[in-house]
């Protein structure tokens, strides 16, 4: 008896509680939030993912919309959540990557505040007007631009979003300036191109394309490295505008927040990866030009981190920062 207790006794303090907390988890209604208006690309994919969560854990998974501040007031909400897996956030993390280099005094640090989940897809960036812009390619785009320098109009999903960076890297490429109308979402800033109150957008390919097949918007180039399958004859910005290595995007990523039990991460990663991997997800992505990831935690730390640097070169190098 003595003995079974002392094997009992080390085979608690082998696994303290990371059985226990992945063979609960979930035991209730799990919250993604999306820090972004419904329509945009991360509010598609929060949807999508949720409802085949729901589908498997037999728990509502329930998507929460709280746009404002490119995506930080959801995040700084997530990042103060109970740490139990219950509060996640999908969002388009290359803007969380921009956030510090943007906004000063942000609430949260990116990498001490968040346990990252996964990487879940990337999707390039359109690069679309209004049907009445008179250019057809980059390079008259880039001409016009320089023709009326401060005159063209472009939507974005707010100052300091992956979007507005798109607009900001190929500005600072090409030489040419022009105006942001920072919108509360990707859906909003679509509205405001197809209504003619901008010119033009970078947006998610995702959120995107149906407004271009509609004929709402014009076409111009996509911003990955190489041509996508579902867009063969749009060419990509780096070919068209002579811009090499020019490639921007919207990458979706789940984040928990920090100190988040491990184990806990790893089944909310097991159960994306796996929905982004089944064979009418991988499809639906695919036929808008999103492609899944579904890489490890420890991977998409890698990747924030390493993105967080690159955007904070660019906004040195362009002097760009937001008014008081």
């Amino acid at each position: 008896m003595k003995l079974h207790r002392l094997l009992a006794a080390a085979l608690c303090a082998a696994f303290p509680m990371g059985a226990a907390h992945a063979q609960a988890f979930p035991a209730k209604p799990i919250r993604i939030v999306v820090p972004f208006a419904p329509g945009g690309t991360s509010d598609i994919l929060a949807r999508v993912i949720g409802a085949k969560m729901t589908e498997n854990w037999r728990h509502q998974v329930l998507v929460d919309n709280r746009p404002g501040a490119s995506g930080n007031i959801g995040a700084e909400f997530v990042a103060r959540a109970a740490p139990d897996g219950y509060t996640v956030v999908l969002m388009d993390v290359g803007n969380l990557s921009i956030s510090p280099s943007i906004f000063p005094k942000l609430p949260f640090d990116i990498i001490k505040d968040f346990a990252p989940v996964t990487a879940i897809s990337y999707s390039p960036h359109l690069l679309a007007t209004h049907p009445s812009v008179p250019v057809k390619t980059v390079k008259e785009l880039v001409a016009l631009a320089k023709a009326r320098p401060g005159g063209l109009n472009v939507g974005s999903t707010g100052l300091g979003s992956a979007p507005h960076m798109a607009g900001l890297l190929f500005a600072h490429r090409t030489g040419i300036k022009w105006v942001y109308i920072p919108a509360k979402g990707g859906a909003q800033s679509i509205l405001d191109v197809a209504s003619g109150q901008a010119d033009l957008l970078f947006n998610g390919m995702l959120a995107t394309l149906p407004h271009v097949q509609s004929g709402r918007l014009k076409l111009i180039a996509i911003s990955s490295e190489q041509r996508v399958p579902a867009l063969p004859d749009t060419p990509t910005v780096a070919e068209a505008g002579n811009l090499p290595g020019f490639v921007t995007g919207s990458w979706q990523g789940m984040l928990a927040p920090a100190k988040t039990p491990a184990d806990v991460v790893a089944r909310v990663n097991a159960e994306v990866v796996r929905i982004i991997t089944l064979p009418d997800i991988k499809e639906k992505l695919s036929a808008t030009g999103a492609y899944p990831i579904g890489n490890s935690p420890r991977e998409f730390g890698e990747w924030l981190a390493a993105s967080k640097d690159r955007w904070a070169k660019l906004i040195k190098d362009t002097g760009f920062k937001l008014e008081d």
